[in-house]
């Protein structure tokens, strides 16, 4: 009945429970609209390092080309290492013409995951920030609330917590002196106080405690009777007068 293994994430009742879903439902469909987001932004910058690396592979097949050039170049007698030189020098040239056009595709790249992952946390943060701590405290309340719904004194601490924290004009709906009625064990008045606190948690008065507490009352408005049976005839008028 009070296990508190059985606590769910979502409340007992069923408004309180559509709201909940809602709101996780909307925080899920938000981080995964923001996730395409990122990853749409992520794919068109990285577009722009297209013409820098066909640059590089460009310069990259120019560059072994003009190698192979050189080396038979210098493969012609007397003017070989002459005619090798200018060849050199080119090579050299596209080596560091790739070297800067593959700075720049890292760049690109660094850039598009950089502003990718920003667009992604940035709202989703935001969001989760104010989603996940009222989800964390629920559920932490209401395991708490759980955990003691197991006894039929429990629900006189309930409506104790009631009285503290809820409204006067939502007291006096249930009761024209809540206090008194809670002192004297008037478990109809704590029933309905205990469930008003427990609506607070998203939890429902579980009908063995309803029962229990209801048998309860019955026991005690019986005892009364008998209580009053038993008193002389009349001693209710002599005590009156004699007041």
């Amino acid at each position: 009945m009070g296990s508190v293994a059985a606590m769910s994430i979502y409340a007992k009742r069923p408004a309180k429970m559509i709201g909940q879903m809602f709101g996780d439902g909307f925080v899920l469909l938000w981080t995964l609209g923001w996730a395409l987001v990122g990853i749409f932004l992520h794919r068109v910058i990285e577009v722009l390092a297209v013409p820098a690396r066909e640059t590089a592979r460009t310069a990259t097949r120019l560059a072994e080309n003009f190698r192979e050039a050189a080396t038979e170049a210098a493969k012609v007698p007397v003017a070989g290492e002459q005619l090798r030189r200018p060849l050199d020098a080119a090579s050299v040239t596209l080596g560091n013409l790739i070297t800067s056009a593959n700075e720049q595709v890292a760049s690109i790249e660094r850039l598009a995951l950089i502003v990718g992952w920003l667009v992604f946390l940035i709202p989703v943060t935001i969001v989760v920030a104010f989603w996940l701590p009222r989800r964390i405290r629920f559920y932490r309340q209401a395991r708490a609330s759980q955990a003691f719904l197991d006894a039929l004194a429990d629900l006189d601490l309930f409506a104790l917590r009631a009285m503290a924290v809820q409204p006067l004009y939502v007291l006096a709906g249930i009761s024209d002196d809540p206090v008194k009625a809670w002192r004297t064990g008037d478990r109809e008045v704590i029933n309905k106080l205990a469930e008003l606190e427990l609506k607070r948690d998203g939890l429902r008065l579980p009908e063995t405690l309803r029962a229990v507490s209801r048998e309860a009352s019955i026991s005690d408005r019986g005892q009364l009777n008998r209580h009053q049976s038993d008193l002389p005839l009349g001693s209710g008028r002599n005590d009156h007068q004699g007041g």
